[in-house]
């Protein structure tokens, strides 16, 4: 017996037909008419008396009609406390380095949202939702890793990146003239160095191999500094007020981009995390990346690339 046979047992009950109580219930007759039998044999009872004119309860039917409404409105108050529990427990939030400026005015109708202070990379970020730490993040996500993971992604931010170098020059730079540092903690820079690899790869900028996190600032400015070139600056550096003696250029052929996605389980199905999703995702405000570079596994390249084939 299941519950959904106890609403058609009320449902006939009440009707007294059965045309009727199919359409209250949105299913077919003879659908109806199976599943009332199908309730009757596992009761072992019979609960109607039926012919071509009428449907009436048999004595046994309307003695159980009480105990079966009872049992539905525990069932329907049950539901309604999952859902209150549910709506009560905030929806939980990790982030790489940047949140939307407007991510409470979003969020406050819909639910509570709990932003977490432990600020990881972008990779660490994406696995944390695989793993159910946190419902949802807002981070840089490459696409091999939402299929690996079971992930889906929306683009809601995205961030041009320049270069900054010695002196008052701040006219455009080549990205081919650029040099791309890369971190050799790959634990905390993996997202940035496939990022800069994949760069430097394709537009023939020069890497330049670090150990001591200089990224981020104030050390990623010392190394500008050493090497007297153009150095493109990682969402974090770029984040940074730059020094009276350094300048920071656009860089072109071609302009470099960072996108920020919000990344949940494909399997989510709580209501508050949808309505976070929705929230979220509805109307972001997103630059026009028709000339944007971005790395192959970016989960957007490939739709800029037919947009603008």
């Amino acid at each position: 017996m299941e519950l959904r046979h106890l609403r058609y047992f009320v449902a006939v009950a009440e009707e007294l037909n059965f045309g009727r109580a199919a359409k209250r219930l949105c299913i077919a007759g003879p659908s109806l008419s199976q599943q009332i039998k199908v309730l009757e044999r596992d009761l072992r009872v019979r609960l109607f008396d039926r012919d071509r004119r009428s449907v009436t309860l048999t004595a046994t039917g309307a003695a159980l009609l009480p105990s079966a409404r009872i049992l539905l409105d525990q069932a329907d108050q049950l539901r309604r406390s999952a859902i209150g529990l549910s709506l009560a427990e905030p929806v939980r939030v990790g982030y790489a380095h940047w949140l939307p400026a407007d991510l409470a005015d979003r969020t406050a109708a819909v639910a509570k949202v709990h932003i977490d202070t432990w600020v990881l990379p972008s990779h660490a970020q994406v696995a944390r939702v695989a793993e159910g730490g946190v419902d949802l993040a807002i981070c840089g996500v490459r696409s091999p890793d939402l299929d690996r993971h079971g992930l889906n992604a929306h683009l809601i931010g995205a961030h041009q990146l320049h270069a900054v170098s010695v002196g008052s020059d701040a006219s455009p730079v080549q990205a081919s003239e650029t040099i791309v540092l890369l971190d050799a903690d790959s634990g905390s820079w993996f997202s940035w160095n496939r990022y800069g690899e994949q760069f430097a790869r394709e537009t023939g900028a020069r890497t330049v191999r670090i150990s001591d996190g200089g990224l981020a600032a104030p050390m990623f400015f010392e190394h500008v500094r050493r090497l007297g070139r153009p150095v493109l600056c990682s969402p974090k550096a770029q984040s940074a007020a730059v020094p009276a003696d350094l300048v920071q250029r656009p860089i072109t052929g071609p302009t470099p981009f960072w996108t920020w996605s919000l990344v949940w389980r494909r399997n989510e199905n709580r209501e508050t995390v949808r309505a976070v999703i929705d929230a979220l995702t509805a109307d972001a405000e997103i630059p026009d990346l028709d000339e944007a570079w971005l790395p192959f596994t970016d989960p957007y390249r490939t739709r800029i690339t037919l947009a603008t084939a």
